[in-house]
């Protein structure tokens, strides 16, 4: 049996390293997520073909990259209400935000990790922009979260209180569109998006179209 080299274990356990990283996520919907099955039934392929999915993070790197501080933010449009088992959604359209902080380098590695935990829904970039991006996780308040990127993404949500259930047999209708390590349903009070490349903008309020949470790769 080949003993491997010293330095193939080292390139090994650095590439393996490279993709440690973690930090906190949120996404929005055009379509409820947060409801019950006759509620989430009379959406599809009437909406839900829109989202928006952000992260920050924390700590970690990607590609050798660290990026601990850094945010990115992508919009999708896609062909047919995400999530729906019968539907066909891709391929979907999206553009990135990139956190105007960043460097060459992590500019790069950040588009690289969003479209790694993206897939199909970032395959496909119509045009990325560098803005300043203010994310923010509100841990003490359940499911708050606020997202400003540049002048093209608004986002602020809250929990889901008493006064949200609707029909009484509400549930998490929807998962996530990426990997997380934890999401909580929560109640977009705006989600909006008025940049360029989609073909279309959106402002929506007060829907239960939010998941508020962490991821870890």
């Amino acid at each position: 049996m080949r003993k491997l080299s010293l330095v193939a274990i080292l390139l090994a356990a650095t590439a393996a390293f490279a993709q440690q990283i973690k930090g906190e996520y949120v996404e929005t919907r055009s379509a409820d997520i947060y409801t019950g099955q006759c509620y989430g039934n009379s959406e599809v392929n009437l909406a839900g073909d829109q989202a928006i999915l952000a992260w920050h993070i924390q700590e970690g790197s990607w590609d050798g990259v660290s990026l601990a501080g850094l945010s990115i933010v992508g919009a999708v449009k896609a062909q047919a209400t995400l999530g729906d088992p019968y539907g066909k959604p891709y391929p979907a359209k999206a553009v990135l935000l990139v956190d105007k902080q960043a460097t060459p380098q992590q500019r790069q590695a950040l588009i690289n990790f969003a479209q790694e935990q993206g897939g199909e829904l970032l395959r496909h970039i119509a045009t990325v922009m560098d803005v300043p991006i203010d994310m923010q996780v509100f841990h003490e308040h359940h499911a708050r979260a606020s997202i400003r990127a540049g002048k093209f993404v608004t986002i602020e949500t809250r929990a889901i209180g008493e006064n949200d259930h609707l029909c009484g047999h509400e549930d998490t209708f929807y998962p996530p569109l990426t990997q997380t390590t934890h999401a909580m349903p929560a109640v977009a009070m705006t989600d909006e998006y008025l940049g360029q490349g989609l073909n279309v903008t959106w402002t929506l309020h007060n829907k239960r179209s939010a998941f508020v949470g962490t991821f870890a790769r």
